[in-house]
């Protein structure tokens, strides 16, 4: 009876968690102090990496690419290490048109979802 209780605690307890997350850092799109930043923990979820889903936030400033960061994953920081080496750079400076010709579908889906929701 009492694990039963102590269960149904933890249970509410991980919900308000899991919602507070959403509310405060999982909308699909932002802006800060005139910069657009789209997460895309929600919007991409099915995009996988080796270890599981590889959310980024895309930062876009006057329609360009101003930064891309990797968010929180199962992602080794060794793969990271070699991604960010090899393509996450790749996109600073570009403008958005430009930025979706690179062919990468997380980042591609956070310029489509900027586009139409800016």
């Amino acid at each position: 009876m009492y694990s039963g209780k102590i269960f149904k605690y933890m249970a509410l307890i991980a919900s308000m968690f899991c919602f507070q997350s959403f509310i405060v850092g999982d909308e699909p799109m932002t802006k800060e102090n005139g910069v657009y930043v789209v997460n895309t923990t929600t919007i991409g979820k099915d995009i996988e990496g080796y270890n599981g889903p590889t959310p980024l936030k895309v930062y876009i400033n006057k329609n360009k690419v101003e930064r891309i960061e990797f968010l929180k994953s199962m992602e080794s920081p060794k793969y990271y290490s070699q991604v960010k080496k090899a393509l996450l750079e790749k996109w600073n400076g570009k403008t958005v048109k430009d930025a979706r010709t690179l062919q990468v579908q997380n980042v591609q889906m956070a310029l489509d979802y900027y586009q139409k929701n800016k």
